[in-house]
């Protein structure tokens, strides 16, 4: 029987590829809204961020989060999203 190929997603902080479950889940929805998914699982575009708030801190710095997402992301959405993150850390 085949082992089950396991979803590997890269984090935008340090650019490394790790198993989806392992990361965590930023999304934009139809409506713009911008948040963490705990789920992993709505609808929209998504992009993955190690749980390290210091790979959280270079997407930013790099613009990477707003560039995946296509979109400026406003100062407390990143707030918002960092205590999810650490939360989860």
């Amino acid at each position: 029987m085949k082992a089950k190929k396991i979803p590997m997603r890269k984090c935008i902080g340090c650019m490394e590829s790790f198993p989806k479950k392992e990361l965590c889940r930023i999304v934009k929805t139809k409506e713009n809204e911008i948040f963490f998914d705990a789920t992993g699982k709505l609808n929209g575009r998504g992009t993955y961020i190690c749980k390290k708030t210091e790979c959280f801190e270079k997407s930013i710095k790099s613009k990477r989060l707003s560039k995946s997402l296509e979109a400026e992301i406003p100062e407390e959405i990143y707030e918002a999203i960092k205590l999810e993150i650490e939360k989860n850390e």
